[in-house]
């Protein structure tokens, strides 16, 4: 007996959400920046494509053999669960891998006792510095006030990464919530890798805060009114490094 055309339709969009959310979950997860503590490499309302397989956290010996997994190395660009908020998906830069000594004095990164010539990422947007008393600079010349945060953010460590973890810094280093404040990231928290960009709009961009129904129809329709005005077209389909 002939299926109806309704069970036809029905059966094909299951199917098509069932494949959907597999490649969402095992492969390919979309996320969207809503703070600047990436930039340059990445702005606000830059919209990505995260690569979930390339680490293959729980990948049988055989899939590893045959597909291009590997292990997160000091560079990549990774999407992990916040160590202190597992509800919250967080994007910063690897910078020191098991086994690396990492040092921050005076807002210059070292690893393994060398100094990261990371100028081509990396950038320090607060003309104030901090010495290791948590007093504040401007040049040369000392500021009346004092900041352990400040202290912390420009002179960190030295810090060992143990097995298992990885240490994590944003690009742009002053305005960073990383891991020289909230410690070293697990392995098990990590997603995947940023892979690129599908899409950056440069208009007024979601915070990921729920405001109820109202604001969420109200945001989306002015996205979808300034689509052609706010997309940033030159960072369409750039790739992530």
């Amino acid at each position: 007996m002939e299926r109806s055309i309704f069970r036809e339709y029905a059966e094909a969009f299951i199917i098509a959400i069932i494949f959907l959310r597999f490649t969402q979950i095992f492969i390919l997860q979309t996320f969207f920046i809503p703070s600047g503590s990436m930039e340059n490499t990445l702005l606000i309302g830059d919209h990505l494509f995260v690569n979930r397989h390339i680490y293959g956290a729980t990948a049988t010996d055989l899939e590893r053999r045959l597909l291009p997994m590997r292990d997160v190395e000091r560079g990549d660009i990774v999407i992990f669960r916040s160590p202190e908020n597992p509800n919250i998906d967080v994007v910063k830069r690897c910078v020191g891998v098991p086994g690396d000594t990492v040092d921050v004095q005076a807002k210059q990164l070292y690893i393994n006792g060398k100094a990261v010539q990371d100028a081509g990422y990396a950038i320090h947007s607060d003309p104030i510095s901090y010495s290791e008393d948590g007093t504040a600079y401007l040049g040369d010349q000392a500021l009346s006030f004092r900041s352990d945060e400040g202290r912390v953010r420009d002179n960190f460590g030295p810090k060992t990464v143990p097995e298992g973890h990885y240490l994590c810094m944003g690009d742009n280093r002053d305005k960073s919530y990383d891991s020289r404040f909230w410690g070293m990231l697990p392995r098990r928290l990590v997603k995947g890798r940023a892979l690129f960009i599908y899409w950056s709009n440069g208009g007024p961009t979601d915070d990921g805060e729920w405001r109820g129904l109202g604001s969420k129809l109200g945001q989306l329709g002015r996205t979808a009114l300034g689509f052609f005005s706010n997309t940033r077209w030159e960072r369409t389909f750039r790739l992530i490094r």
